[in-house]
């Protein structure tokens, strides 16, 4: 049996398909189809935000999906680039292959139409003109002329045919409209990170992953300063100046030199009356390095620089390396000694802390912003915001208030945030308020804590005193891990509310008992030790009795604390005694709190100096012009192809068979014959007939 082998397509006849399918107007749609899904997903997903964000959002495993396909910046992701650029080739070759036929028809009048094919036309007329056919050709071209219709004559024997057509331009917009597509393609691909990927891809560019000095980095990872296109950030402090950018490319980084000096003087910020940002700008100083020559300007939001080709646009700001004035209070044993620590935005120093076994610990502090001023929502004395605690004693303040604008904004005052790193490398974060805020009727301090920047804060409540202080609070936490201080509060507990011996021995045992176990885990100590001592039946009478127990007890260390540090004694009557049993309560609850508390020092703000540093976005766009060129294009394509009709119009004129006079017949055609083509037929008929009629 023979068998053959299906004969093999000729190379030639695949690239004649592949050219096809290119050049095919539904590969052209099916492409845009696939950039619009794309534009909608880049809008409605927030782009280019750090990773944390977005495993957040959606998860390790989904994380690990969508990273393949980049929809973290989907404008630039290699199959959107890769998208536009088989759209502007698709687009091209229709223009290519359709653009001369189009151009050629558009110039045609079609005078060579046969006289017996006018029939087959549904839009036609006959008649009989009483004028000779050289009387009849002049007074219809003049006709055909009031009307807006250009006309070409061609004579056949004793006959002649007027061709005659308007609205040739429709084609131009078919033109302009598939061109416009091919220029903001183009411009769009000019303006992406094409060009800088193609340096790290050919150029041999490597992107810097770790962290070194701008001065540092190698040639490898510096682009040229007459790069083509690129989309940078710079952070400049005041009365700081840069030089260079850094374009963000992956997970590292390429520096970007520009052909200029920015220097802020000023950084300019203005404030509604409930603290939130109205307004900000930088006042600059540009140096052109080749000419020396130096000029003023103001940057402001939608309102850029632009010098040389680059534009600089005011992104936000930060802090430019502040320095801050740091008190210590120790959380550990039963020393109170204040220290002070001096730091910098952005830059660590050592501190000496005592750990839970009473040995000394050094610890690195990574001070990272300061805050000046926070907008805090405290509707009805309580802030809105995430509700998460350390214990059950604690504010729920939001980290921002930024998108929220009502009359309960407030501003809070200034606040710290700073990395406490120990010797194992484990490291917290906290966010403290420099001035007591009153929550509840209570003036307090906020202390916030996480364990990651993907967390939440979960702030703490720490009471101030008549001071507006942490100074009573922290000398009340030293004198409870004092057991000598503990004992005498419960003498005194004993001796207050007991007149017998016996009785006042049994009280005296009990509270010292409850202060110990209450300094040695707070309330949650008290709770095992009472769900391991006590019958389930008898747990919530206990526990009552124990609480109350605790707080007069603490009431009772407090006066020892306050002798200790030569304070007068609290009055037990009146508004200020309603006052200091509230201070007492609060105490109670962050003392308990503290146990959970991930460090063995609590840091709060005293003194700063700020200072501001502006963060520009630095662009060279020059596919800027190319789109704007674009865009004017396709609305002029859209409104020809939308609003210009072509018309065509045929007249054949001859000899009437008698003799007398001339016999018309006239066809009109359109490529859609809407109701304004039917009524426009219908004047060319009424007005050709009437010509007759005169």
């Amino acid at each position: 049996m023979n068998t053959t082998s299906p004969p093999s397509r000729p190379l030639r006849s695949l690239s004649s398909d592949l050219f096809e399918l290119l050049g095919s107007m539904r590969f052209a749609v099916s492409l845009l189809m696939f950039i619009c899904v794309a534009s909608v997903l880049g809008t409605v997903l927030v782009q280019n935000r750090s990773s944390s964000t977005y495993i957040d959002q959606f998860g390790p495993f989904w994380f690990e999906v969508f990273d393949k396909f980049s929809i973290w910046h989907v404008y630039n992701s290699w199959w959107f680039l890769a998208i536009m650029g088989f759209l502007v080739v698709s687009t091209t070759l229709c223009l290519i292959r359709n653009t001369p036929k189009m151009l050629r028809d558009a110039r045609s009048f079609r005078e060579h139409v046969r006289a017996s094919s006018l029939q087959a036309f549904p839009h036609r007329v006959e008649m009989r003109d009483a004028a000779s056919v050289d009387d009849a050709v002049g007074g219809i071209k003049g006709l055909l002329a009031r009307l807006g219709y250009a006309v070409r004559e061609r004579r056949d024997g004793d006959g002649v045919m007027l061709a005659a057509k308007k609205g040739s331009a429709n084609r131009l917009g078919y033109i302009c409209a598939h061109s416009a597509m091919v220029i903001i393609c183009l411009g769009g691909l000019l303006d992406s990170e094409l060009a800088v990927r193609l340096q790290v891809l050919l150029a041999g560019k490597k992107p810097i992953v770790e962290n070194m000095l701008i001065s540092q980095v190698p040639a490898s990872g510096r682009l040229s300063v007459a790069n083509p296109s690129f989309r940078a950030s710079v952070l400049v402090p005041e009365g700081g100046q840069a030089s260079t950018a850094v374009v963000m490319v992956g997970d590292g980084a390429l520096v970007q030199p520009l052909p200029f000096t920015l220097k802020l003087k000023k950084f300019l910020i203005d404030y509604y009356s409930t603290g939130m940002p109205s307004r900000f700008a930088s006042e600059v100083e540009v140096t052109d390095p080749d000419t020396g020559k130096s000029f003023e300007s103001t940057i402001e939001v939608n309102e850029p620089l632009r010098y040389k080709g680059v534009t600089v646009y005011q992104s936000s700001f930060d802090d430019g390396g502040s320095s801050v004035s740091l008190k210590g209070y120790p959380l550990v044993g039963a020393n109170d000694a204040v220290f002070d620590v001096e730091g910098t935005v952005g830059k660590s120093t050592e501190i000496t802390a005592r750990g839970a076994d009473g040995g000394a610990r050094s610890m690195t502090v990574d001070i990272t912003a300061l805050r000046p001023i926070n907008v805090e929502d405290l509707t009805g004395g309580t802030p809105r915001g995430n509700s998460l605690t350390l214990g059950e004693h604690v504010a729920a303040v939001s980290g921002s208030a930024a998108g929220k604008k009502n009359e309960n904004l407030r501003n809070v005052g200034p606040s710290v945030e700073y990395r406490l790193v120990d010797q194992a490398g484990q490291a917290h974060e906290f966010m403290n308020y420099m001035l007591p805020v009153q929550l509840d009727g209570a003036a307090v301090f906020l202390a916030g804590v996480r364990n990651s920047p993907a967390e939440s804060f979960r702030y703490l409540r720490i009471p101030a005193d008549a001071d507006s202080s942490l100074a009573e609070f922290m000398q009340l936490r030293a004198t409870l891990a004092d057991p000598a201080a503990r004992r005498e509060a419960a003498r005194r507990f004993a001796e207050r509310n007991s007149s017998e011996q016996a009785e006042r021995q049994s009280l005296q045992t009990a509270a010292e008992r409850a202060l110990d176990t209450f300094s040695k885990g707070g309330l949650q100590a008290i709770a095992d030790f009472l769900q391991a001592n006590t019958p389930p039946a008898d747990l919530e009478r206990a526990a009552d009795v124990v609480i109350r127990l605790i707080g007069l007890s603490m009431t009772e260390l407090r006066d020892v604390a306050r002798e200790r540090a030569g304070l007068p004694a609290l009055p037990d009557q009146g508004p200020d005694a309603e006052r200091a049993a509230q201070w007492s309560r609060l105490a109670v609850a962050a003392l308990s709190d503290l146990n959970v508390y991930p460090a063995p020092v609590f840091l709060t703000l005293s003194n700063f100096k700020h200072v501001q540093a502006s963060v520009f976005q630095v662009s060279r766009t020059p596919g800027k012009t190319a789109v704007y060129i674009g865009c004017l294009l396709l609305v002029l394509g859209v409104f020809s192809m939308f609003y210009i009709r072509d018309r065509r119009v045929w007249v054949w004129i001859k000899p009437a068979a008698d003799g007398a006079g001339s016999d018309v017949q006239a066809a009109m055609t359109s490529q859609k014959r809407t109701l304004d083509f039917h009524h426009e037929f219908e004047r060319f008929k009424q007005a050709l007939s009437s010509r007759n009629r005169s």
